[in-house]
């Protein structure tokens, strides 16, 4: 049974908007939170600068990313560790939020009713699940399905979101739809950005890489490129 009152996208994208609003408009304060799949470490430094939260575990399951997280060095506040979604190894209600930022269409299809299992064990009675997925639409999108066509991977994503609301164990809070600004300075800082990224291993031909570049230098200004891309945030409660 789907969930009637849920989108995986929304006619209107949305307004542009930087989603740092969101994260200050969440009715959290001195919360324990556990971010599953950080990356880069970007979106952890917007958790940081909020200033609400005691304590950030960040969760990265690529070694090559997590051994550069580390690197940055000791913040206060933030541990990053190594793990998965699906089993993050962290003690059962020690977290008050759980944020994903486009991570969860990441995690194995056959592990993704696992990971939603993971999240209620590891969150206190009321916590917060905050899960922020690109939407398969837009210019920026249509450039990245070129070479890494996910949109299976983000409907299996939303769908168990959905299953995981509809099994009782958490209720939707609300959903936002949105456009963010995504700007590269060059292709150079794209193909090491995205095409390079060390979570998944992109073979382009040359063919394809000259169509890629072709597409990403039709958006070109003086200023780098600009693409508005749509996104979806699904708010949940632990039940």
């Amino acid at each position: 049974m789907v969930h009637a009152a849920m989108r995986i996208a929304a006619p209107d994208p949305g307004l542009l908007r930087d989603e740092r609003g969101l994260l200050d408009a969440l009715p959290l304060q001195h919360a324990r939170v556990l971010e599953l799949g950080c990356g880069t470490a970007r979106q952890t430094r917007l958790l940081l600068e909020t200033g609400k939260f005691a304590a950030i575990t960040a969760l990265e399951p690529d070694p090559v990313q997590h051994a550069r997280n580390v690197a940055l060095g000791d913040v206060a506040g933030l541990t990053f560790g190594m793990g998965r979604a699906e089993d993050t190894g962290y003690a059962t209600a020690s977290f008050d939020a759980v944020f994903l930022f486009k991570s969860l269409h990441h995690v194995p299809i056959e592990r993704l009713d696992d990971a939603f299992a993971e999240m209620h064990r590891v969150l206190a009675p009321g916590g917060l699940v905050y899960i922020s997925e690109p939407v398969f639409a837009g210019d920026y999108n249509a450039l990245l399905a070129l070479f890494h066509d996910e949109r299976v991977v983000r409907q299996a994503a939303f769908d168990a979101t959905v299953r995981a609301v509809d099994s009782g164990r958490f209720a939707l809070v609300s959903q936002t739809f949105f456009l963010a600004a995504v700007r590269y300075r060059d292709f150079a800082a794209f193909e090491r950005a995205v095409i390079g990224a060390s979570h998944t291993r992109h073979v382009l031909s040359a063919a394809l890489l000259a169509e890629v570049r072709e597409r990403f230098m039709a958006h070109m200004t003086d200023d780098g490129v600009f693409f508005e891309a749509p996104y979806r945030v699904d708010l949940l409660r632990r039940r």
